[in-house]
């Protein structure tokens, strides 16, 4: 079995591989060449923890494995570690055989941000100037930087619920030499794309906080009950997702399908858009939602590349398992 530890992984993966693998296995998804399994997730009575799996067939790719980890909420503060935590396990499709172990944690937050990245690639507006982004946490730094990579963006406005957090998106958009404005909710119509990466279990994005035309990318909903953007927003908008069954189980349509304001049919794979089975974006004014989810297959589509280059750069280490 080859191991490839968490602090190789920075010098392995680009944000350009990480889109690529993202890209390549929606689309393999939306072609049934892969499927996710049920994901299980679960708060386990200790440090506050939610802890689960992730995991998928990609028969495309012949990539079989899973993600364990999940999110403790003290971490930071106690042990000067992120919250966020996980591993990922490749097996041999073959033979079932163990065949990697791969740190996870770094690898989370390039294919999140990928996710995000290749929806707006594909469905906001060829002429989107500016950027909005809800949320300045670890994980929107980067979202942020792969944002930036897909329009010709001139500004970065940004909203926190703690407003001490906005320099984490300003050093980013600085980095890109991108000028960056903080703004309240009702200032984000000024966005052509908006990323929502909070913990939120409560809708903090409304309609009344976005202009028509806007692509909004929301990827911090994972888990039944979060919330961040409203279900009446949903409703104005054309949704598309990672995988439908997610969306509307532990997404941001959980809320909207609940609630009848939109129905399980009307939600779209990203992957159809990418393979050209759906047209993706209308209209100039049509409002496009990203549901990220994050499915399993994400995370050993980045997994599977991370190892073929640590083999190639004899980084990986083989352990007789």
């Amino acid at each position: 079995m080859l191991i490839v530890p968490e602090r190789e992984i920075a010098d392995l993966m680009t944000r350009e591989a990480a889109f690529a693998a993202v890209e390549k296995v929606f689309a393999a998804m939306a072609a049934d060449d892969a499927y996710n399994f049920p994901v299980v997730r679960e708060a386990i009575g200790h440090e506050d923890a939610l802890y689960g799996f992730k995991g998928g067939f990609d028969r495309a790719g012949l990539t079989l494995g899973l993600k364990a980890g999940g999110y403790w909420p003290n971490n930071l503060e106690k042990r000067g570690i992120i919250n966020h935590q996980s591993t990922v396990f490749l097996f041999d499709p073959d033979t079932g055989k163990a065949r990697a172990m791969v740190g996870g944690n770094l690898l989370t937050a390039l294919r999140t941000a990928a996710a995000s990245s290749v929806s707006i690639r594909h469905l906001a507006r060829e002429d989107a100037r500016v950027i909005g982004m809800v949320g300045a946490g670890h994980q929107a730094t980067f979202q942020l930087r792969a944002a930036l990579e897909q329009r010709e963006f001139d500004k970065v406005i940004g909203w926190n619920l703690h407003p001490e957090m906005l320099p984490n998106l300003e050093k980013v958009a600085a980095e890109a030499g991108v000028p960056f404005e903080a703004v309240d909710l009702p200032g984000l119509r000024a966005a052509d794309v908006i990323i929502s990466i909070t913990s939120s279990f409560e809708a903090i994005l409304k309609p009344e906080h976005v202009s028509p035309g806007t692509h909004i990318a929301c990827m911090g909903t994972d888990t039944t009950g979060k919330q961040e953007v409203s279900a009446a927003l949903l409703a104005k908008a054309t949704v598309f997702t990672d995988e439908v069954a997610q969306s509307v189980s532990i997404g941001e349509a959980q809320h909207a399908v609940a609630q009848g304001l939109i129905d399980e049919s009307a939600i779209t794979q990203l992957g159809a858009v990418i393979n050209g089975a759906h047209p993706g974006r209308a209209s100039a004014e049509e409002i496009t939602l990203f549901d990220g989810t994050g499915v399993g297959l994400q995370d050993l589509a980045v997994a599977a590349a991370v190892v073929d280059l640590a083999v190639e750069k004899g980084i990986a280490i083989e352990v007789d398992f």
